[in-house]
């Protein structure tokens, strides 16, 4: 039998090397393969700033703080997402707006923020921000997200954990504003043969006042544990790098090295988020690779595809139009009303066959903490709460061979046969 784990990280010996390489080097902290990591980070999807972090809910934390996010305000978060994207607006004793999710995408749905931010500002509350969540990879509705950030004066704080690399197709009609990308940066041509009007790819972070990724061990390019915040808003960038280390005016590097003073002032009570050089000495190549591991992601999609699609007892993901799909996760739908068996049952049968799953995610509305604080029912955000049920996330990572993906189809199409 033929185990495949749920996720394996993508390590090389490029990887390995530069970490051997920072440790005999002697500077193990935040340093200059830190800053190197930044850069080049930067420079693959055309932001402007990019600040090294310990994770994304690192990244997510600075990005709230830098903007002005107060106690009693509201931030608008999909329920269908970690417990990260939320957790860090209660952080500042603020209140996540919880939203309902599309059928299609699993993405934030606008119209339903749009009632829910109405709402909150007919109570009085300041609504400040809006947090969009890409799920799994496929970007969410940018231009909605942006046009109702404009009408009701929000800043745009993504999370953008899973999609490094993804893009979305922004017409020209759109005449969307970049607030922090440099000019030209982020375009991309259309796929050969695909037609489009008039137009322009862009990355994820577009149009975002702040975008923030992670690099966990089972993301689309990893450094063990790391995250970074970028943005185009010099003094968000300003902000979100001193307060990453205790509001100290000078990092490590500029206090103990040859060309550095040891004198710093605190300009702000902050917080201990830095990325290490280990940590970054991985994400160097990870980032170098991503292209080539993005590739590999696509085509073991296309795999699952082209084996499963014809199965009617499920529902595969997809990539929209004007989306280019980063394929961090493979999340399919189980037909509750096809099958004699729950997920819970599905799930035993593939761990039976050494088949690793997962489920993505618990809404956040049915979590004890956000029903007993908010007094959320199940039915207040229906869709979030029909598909709930039905999500099983398959195995998907770059060195998954084609046997793997034999292995698990096969493992699904008997778990959905067997009686």
């Amino acid at each position: 039998m033929r185990k495949v784990p749920f996720y394996r990280p993508c390590v090389g010996e490029e990887e390995i090397a530069e970490v051997v390489a920072t440790l005999r080097g002697g500077w193990l902290t935040t340093g200059p393969r830190t800053k190197q990591f930044e850069g080049e980070f930067a420079a693959y999807l055309g932001q402007r700033h990019a600040v090294a972090v310990n994770s994304c809910t690192a990244a997510l934390h600075l990005a709230l703080e830098a903007i002005g996010v107060q106690a009693g305000d509201g931030v608008v978060v999909p329920t269908m997402t970690f417990a990260a994207t939320a957790e860090v607006v209660r952080y500042f004793q603020a209140h996540p707006i919880l939203v309902d999710c599309r059928e299609e995408d699993f993405n934030l749905d606008v119209a339903d923020a749009e009632r829910r931010i109405v709402a909150e500002q007919g109570k009085g509350r300041r609504v400040l921000a809006i947090i969009p969540v890409h799920y799994g990879g496929q970007i969410g509705d940018v231009a909605g997200v942006q046009d109702l950030a404009r009408r009701h004066g929000l800043r745009i704080v993504e999370d953008a954990a899973h999609c490094c690399p993804a893009h979305f197709w922004e017409s020209r009609k759109q005449k969307a504003e970049s607030r922090n990308l440099k000019p030209g940066a982020g375009d991309l041509k259309p796929e050969k043969g695909e037609v489009q009007e008039e137009g322009v790819w862009r990355s994820v972070g577009w149009g975002a006042d702040i975008s923030c990724y992670s690099f966990y061990a089972n993301k689309t390019i990893t450094t063990g544990e790391g995250g970074m915040a970028c943005t185009g808003n010099d003094a968000y960038a300003e902000r979100m790098r001193i307060m990453s280390l205790h509001g100290i005016s000078k990092d490590a590097w500029k206090r103990y090295t040859g060309e550095g003073s040891w004198y710093y002032e605190i300009l702000a009570p902050g917080f201990k988020y830095n990325m290490t050089d280990i940590a970054a000495a991985i994400g160097i190549h990870q980032v170098r690779k991503a292209d080539r591991l993005h590739r590999r992601r696509t085509d073991l999609a296309a795999a699952y595809q082209q084996r499963l699609g014809g199965i009617e007892e499920i529902i595969l993901p997809k990539q929209l139009p004007g989306r280019i799909h980063s394929w961090h996760l493979y999340p399919i739908r189980l037909r509750l009303d096809r099958l004699s068996i729950d997920r819970g049952e599905f799930i035993r049968r593939l761990s039976e066959r050494g088949i690793g799953s997962s489920v993505h995610w618990l809404p956040l509305h049915m979590h004890p903490y956000y029903r007993e604080m908010y007094g959320y029912k199940p039915e207040d955000f229906p869709v979030a709460a029909r598909l709930y049920p039905e999500l099983v996330t398959l195995p998907l990572f770059p060195d998954m061979e084609e046997g793997d993906v034999d292995a698990v189809c096969q493992a699904v199409v008997e778990g959905i046969m067997r009686g």
